[in-house]
């Protein structure tokens, strides 16, 4: 293939640390390395610094309130006369929102292949009512109308990626939306690996070697179901108080979930850690016996293949992605979810005896490796560009 010029438009980039973030920050470092250019068109906070690379272009925008870490840019617009300068090949719109919106309008007024991917569950259920209007009706019409501008913003595209085949039957019950692919997200192997070192990391958060240690990582928000893992640590703590519960991350519902905390007496045994830093991240996975992600809500949930590239298990709920992920007995297990009895059973079995899963755990990261993924997204690529320009 020859050498590409692909814009990236997002609505979440550095210095906002999420899995759309790790996504695009993996895919652009492996296609460069393979000779391709790759433009970010992001939304950011007025005043923020100008970015260091040329190949970074940031719009600002008001906060969104539901999400104070990410901003809705104003007039990302203009960013048509910008591509034409740069000689763009193909646009790959990572959001169909604000930013989505303006790289399809780039797209159609600048005659370029479009290809979407759908990152995040916004019509999903728990983010409807949790941060959808208040009003019944008013909720149920917005809901409809998501769904619509969802099916009129993928059908416009040439081709569209999910990151698991869960997603990706999903969109297909949707109707009409074209050549469906799925491409997961991908993971460093480099840095994520199970000679990653985390003794350090536990002699920093004070958690003993004879301690287990159970790690939530992600953004803090209700979609994400955190209540069940604390209410499992409250069930596990009567019967044993070798255990610590560690939530790294921040977001909108920190301080619903340290009420809760409160609330079920967790005490010390519950430490959160708020933002933590990218360096940071490999030896968190490593420092822990286990990730626990009880969110209904993930359409991979690439803190789980981080998790298992360092020799970490995964216990999270059967549902979506993660049911697919997952494969209890091998690389992690599952519980049913909500049920929070369920989650403290899986997580004890594997306190109990972590190293049956070590190997499953590495050969599942394998297959998510940045190359092998990067190679199914040019494959995307190639596809679009010899039907558009054919």
């Amino acid at each position: 293939m020859e050498s590409l010029k692909i814009a990236f438009y997002t609505d979440t980039y550095l210095p906002a640390i999420d899995g759309v973030v790790s996504s695009i920050l993996n895919f652009r470092r492996e296609l460069e390395r393979r000779g391709h250019s790759v433009y970010i068109i992001s939304s950011c906070k007025i005043g923020a610094p100008k970015p260091k690379s040329g190949k970074v272009l940031l719009y600002p925008g008001i906060d969104f309130k539901p999400y104070p870490q990410y901003s809705m840019a104003l007039f990302p617009y203009n960013s048509i006369v910008k591509l034409k300068t740069l000689g763009i090949d193909l646009i790959h719109a990572h959001t169909p929102l604000v930013m989505g919106f303006a790289g399809l309008m780039s797209a159609k007024l600048g005659r370029y292949p479009l290809v979407g991917s759908y990152h995040t569950m916004i019509n999903n259920k728990s983010v409807v009512n949790d941060y959808y209007p208040k009003n019944k009706q008013l909720k149920k019409l917005t809901s409809m109308y998501m769904l619509r501008y969802i099916q009129f913003f993928y059908r416009r595209c040439n081709a569209t990626t999910a990151p698991s085949e869960a997603v990706a039957e999903m969109l297909r019950r949707y109707g009409s939306i074209p050549n469906i692919s799925v491409v997961p997200n991908s993971i460093d192997l480099q840095r994520f690996n199970p000679k990653v070192d985390g003794s350090s990391m536990r002699q920093r958060l004070g958690i003993k070697d004879s301690e287990g240690m159970v790690l939530y990582l992600g953004r803090l928000s209700k979609e994400k179901r955190i209540e069940v893992m604390l209410k499992a640590a409250a069930h596990l703590l009567k019967s044993r108080k070798d255990i610590k519960f560690v939530i790294g991350g921040s977001g909108p519902a920190e301080h619903h979930y340290m009420q809760i905390a409160k609330k079920l007496n967790l005490g010390k045994s519950v430490v959160f850690l708020g933002k933590v830093d990218r360096a940071a991240l490999p030896h968190l996975y490593a420092a822990s016996d286990l990730l626990c992600l009880p969110s209904t809500f993930e359409t991979q949930g690439i803190v789980s293949l981080e998790s298992m590239a360092t020799g970490t298990p995964v216990v999270g709920a059967d549902y979506l992605a993660l049911s697919e992920l997952i494969r209890s007995g091998k690389n992690g297990e599952k519980f049913n979810p909500g049920d929070y009895l369920g989650c403290a059973r899986k997580i004890e079995k594997v306190l109990n005896d972590s190293s049956p899963y070590i190997s499953e755990t590495l050969k599942t990261a394998k297959d998510f490796s940045v190359e092998k993924v990067t190679g199914k997204l040019l494959g995307v690529y190639d596809s679009v560009l010899s039907e558009y320009n054919g």
